[in-house]
């Protein structure tokens, strides 16, 4: 009897360690429990340890409050030119009140979903198919402010709203991408004649510069040769001058030597006579004779006779 007292309490007090280990929850980060007492709202609790009441406090739902996104599928809509297409939406969205997300909406996605594709339906319908193609930002901005007040009461906030993909009927298709290629051949024409504009002016300043340096150039050989023809007539002139003035300095070197050996009159005369002679040496038209011709003669006889004695 004591062992089987002993099993009881040892089983009881198993079944009570069970029971407040079930009651201590510890919640993690970036989310939320909401506890309900009674099949009532108790309370919400946040990131931590907290203890509950056992069978009579439940945890009703785990909220993650943590940024999310949903990708809806594609959704028929019609623009304001009666052109029917397809328009996939991705929405970004965080829950900001765990309450109102629990007891707000019976299912808060195909909520969302729901409001979304009616919003987009709204918004498009004012559009016309250009319009569209080209106002991705207009509509995201639209479609989030909307989204955001009415997904307020639910607290939830849409933070982003974004068009994946607008997917027009085939037919346009075809004449969009038509009209692309034309686009893009015409850039391309653009782009091939500005080429071509380009390399003709290339070339044309390429051409004026070579001309430019050309004559430049001729220019510098021009003045080159001018300065040398320059140099060389003053090398000349130099020369020249140089030549007179060693043939004076020689002659005033004579001049000076005779005058230092004194010659007598006979030395003298004899010098005139060859000076006569030089002049006489078939060039010069007219000879003047001195007027002692006769005396420079009788010496030049007597300069033979003493020559013929020796």
């Amino acid at each position: 009897m004591p062992e089987f007292a002993l099993i009881i309490v040892i089983v009881f007090a198993i079944l009570l360690l069970i029971l407040i280990s079930s009651c201590v929850k510890i919640v993690p980060q970036a989310h939320a429990f909401i506890v309900e007492r009674l099949g009532g709202y108790q309370g919400t609790w946040g990131v931590g340890i907290h203890l509950k009441m056992p069978l009579i406090d439940k945890i009703a739902k785990r909220v993650n409050l943590k940024e999310q996104v949903v990708d809806f599928p594609p959704q028929p809509v019609i623009t304001k030119d009666n052109v029917t297409m397809k328009i996939d939406t991705v929405v970004f969205y965080q829950i900001t009140d765990p309450k109102l997300y629990t007891y707000g909406v019976e299912n808060p996605l195909v909520a969302i979903e729901n409001l979304t594709a009616t919003t987009l339906r709204n918004i498009i319908g004012d559009l016309e198919l250009d319009e569209t193609l080209t106002s991705r930002e207009i509509i995201n901005t639209k479609m989030r402010v909307t989204l955001d007040e009415a997904t307020d009461p639910w607290g939830i906030k849409v933070t982003r709203v974004e068009l994946k993909n607008i997917i027009p009927p085939a037919a346009i298709q075809d004449a969009m991408e038509k009209q692309m290629k034309a686009e893009r051949e015409r850039r391309e024409a653009v782009t091939r004649a500005e080429g071509e504009k380009r390399a003709k002016v290339l070339s044309a300043e390429g051409e004026k510069e070579s001309a430019i340096l050309r004559a430049e150039a001729e220019k510098q050989s021009a003045i080159l040769r001018a300065e040398a023809e320059k140099e060389k007539k003053i090398r000349e002139a130099e020369g020249e001058a140089e030549a007179i003035l060693k043939v004076q300095q020689a002659y005033a070197d004579g001049i000076r030597m005779l005058k230092e050996a004194a010659p007598d009159d006979k030395v003298l005369k004899l010098k005139s006579l060859e000076a006569f002679e030089k002049a006489a040496d078939g060039k010069a038209t007219k000879i003047l004779l001195p007027a002692d011709l006769q005396g420079i003669a009788s010496l030049a006889t007597t300069f033979r006779e003493v020559a013929g004695d020796k």
